[in-house]
């Protein structure tokens, strides 16, 4: 379609050079006292005694160039732009794609706000090269081309004294390109900013006013802003001064042209109508060089884009799957001395840690805050990859594994809840990748003890929420949650501090439907909740991301240790 564009941009530009040395013919002609004029294979008869009929067919014979070069323009568009348009849909779908390959690390270190202005704000800079961009570069080659070759045709001592002006213009645009290139990256960088606030503002508008900080929020938005709006003036500047620099230079061709021209008639050496074509071409190439500086400042706002794109496009993942042999769960998970320390943190987030959990074991992490216990199930989903040790899956490295499939048999409910702008049915559905009946679904939010608060709303199950479930309470969003895990009819059900926001009536309901009902292989809670645990083969103590206590509930009573210390803090703040 490229190629096809660019043909079609010289089509357009034949018949637009046409046009001045048809009307260059007519000219000398007339003035000469010819009989006839010959265009496009057209014999025109001239007769001065018929003047109205001569101007029809003048006029007809312009306007149909005219037509020509319309309809070849109409196809240059529809090719060129269409092939913008294609690359974005592919450039936006390669990006998204390499988001949802990066994992937990690339998240961690980078603000929502700045990838969502690479989708978005790169790619359109980028899209703009592509089309207009690309298009008005190819039409001003072809323009310049057929025009000079047309302004030598007929006089080549004219030529090249209106062209002096153009290596001066060049030499204007390469020292000014360098400046809008610095300046356009760093325009970028402060756009992405103000978007990243922008972001974490609707977020967390909520807290902002609640704790009555919106001036303060403002006021940070504002400096942002300004920050912005002074580098874009810096870039609106040169451009500014760059066209009518240009504009100028195209004027000083056009006064060589008439002036020197009109010397050279004297001499013979050019025609009245040969004027007329120069002052016509030198008008031909104003908006191509004057477009010059809009096009080295698209060109150079694309090339800043697509560096900001290309940094996280070369991004390797730190996860890969190696392995495509499908695997199923039976049920032992061994932790053989591991460790991980989060980047920028100087102690480990789990220390030498080893722990064997198996088939059919319901096993609890416990533990104060920071002591490593989120970390664990981290490591066994595989979002990160531990420093040392090993972590086996039924005796085999889970970095070995198919970790789709293995991923396929988890049922996980995080700590932080997220729920779509979509209907509480389409929330619970989105846990299973298989098709789920609505039947299905009611079951798992019988399970998860929601199943009677959905259907006491006026839309029962088909309520829509709002953004991250804003209409809910939390209690409801974590039940909401749990359902959305039981649905996938999981092997290995991972609960990570999921009880949180529930009375403890609801939370004894759930976990009794935990034991009775749930069917999973393994089940992994971990919670600050002792109540939580009641039903636990298996309770692992973490501090400090070592494991320091072990055994089941009775057992780490007896022992008189940590947990016993936590069971009884808890056990007094209930009975208060």
């Amino acid at each position: 379609m490229l190629l096809l564009g660019t043909l079609f941009v010289v089509a357009s530009n034949y018949f637009y050079i046409k046009m001045p040395i048809f009307l260059k013919d007519v000219i000398d002609t007339i003035i000469g006292g010819g009989s006839q004029i010959e265009v496009l294979g057209w014999s025109i008869p001239i007769d001065t005694s018929e003047a109205l009929k001569v101007a029809f067919y003048i006029g007809a014979v312009y306007m149909v160039l005219v037509l020509l070069k319309s309809v070849f323009l109409f196809f240059m568009r529809q090719t060129i732009i269409k092939v913008s348009r294609y690359i974005e849909y592919d450039l936006k779908n390669e990006i998204y794609e390499q988001y949802q390959r990066l994992g937990y690390n690339f998240y961690k270190e980078n603000s929502t706000g700045d990838l969502m202005n690479r989708i978005s704000e790169d790619v359109s800079y980028v899209r703009t090269f592509l089309g207009p961009g690309i298009m008005y570069n190819i039409n001003l080659l072809v323009v310049f081309t057929l025009i000079v070759y047309q302004m030598i045709n007929i006089n080549v001592w004219l030529t090249v004294i209106v062209l002096i002006p153009l290596p001066i213009m060049s030499y204007l645009i390469y020292k000014v390109s360098n400046k809008i290139n610095k300046v356009s990256l760093v325009v970028q960088k402060e756009q992405s900013g103000l978007s990243t606030i922008v972001q974490e503002t609707f977020t967390g508008i909520r807290v902002i006013k609640a704790y009555e900080r919106e001036n303060e929020v403002n006021s940070r938005f504002v400096d942002s802003s300004k920050v912005y709006k002074k580098k874009q003036m810096s870039l609106v500047l040169i451009n500014a001064f760059f066209q009518p620099t240009i504009l100028l230079l195209i004027g000083l061709s056009t006064i060589l042209a008439i002036y020197v021209g009109g010397l050279f008639t004297f001499t013979g050496e050019i025609t009245y109508g040969g004027i007329a074509a120069f002052v016509f071409f030198v008008g031909s190439l104003t908006w191509p060089f004057a477009s010059l500086g809009w096009l080295t400042s698209i060109i150079q706002r694309a090339a800043a884009s697509q560096e900001r794109i290309n940094e996280f496009l070369k991004i390797q993942p730190e996860i890969v799957n190696v392995n495509h042999d499908a695997f199923e769960f039976k049920g032992r998970i061994e932790f053989r001395n591991v460790t991980y320390t989060y980047k920028g943190m100087l102690e480990p987030a789990i220390n030498n840690l080893s722990f064997v959990i198996e088939p059919h074991e319901t096993v609890a992490f416990v533990g104060r805050t920071a002591s490593g216990k989120s970390t664990v199930l981290k490591l066994l989903l595989r979002q990160i990859e531990p420093q040392s040790g090993t972590i086996l899956i039924d005796n085999q490295p889970l970095n070995e594994l198919n970790l789709d499939n293995f991923r396929e048999q988890i049922g996980i409910v995080p700590q932080e809840v997220f729920l779509f702008s979509d209907t509480i049915l389409n929330n619970i559905r989105f846990g299973s990748t298989k098709e789920v009946m609505d039947e299905e679904v009611k079951q798992a939010a019988e399970y998860a003890h929601i199943k009677h608060t959905i259907e006491s709303f006026e839309f029962g199950f088909d309520t829509v929420l709002g953004e991250r479930g804003v209409n809910l309470s939390g209690g409801q969003k974590q039940r909401i949650s749990i359902a959305r895990a039981l649905v996938r009819k999981p092997k290995l059900l991972l609960l990570d501090d999921c009880l949180s926001a529930v009375d403890t009536e609801t939370e004894e309901i759930i976990l009794r439907h935990f034991e009775k009902d749930v069917k999973v292989t393994n089940t992994i809670i971990v919670s600050h909740r002792i109540s939580s645990l009641r039903n636990a083969h298996k309770i692992i103590v973490l501090n400090k991301g070592e494991k320091i206590e072990e055994g089941t509930p009775d057992e780490l009573i007896a022992l008189n240790g940590v947990y016993k210390d936590m069971y009884t803090k808890q056990l007094i703040e209930e009975n208060d």
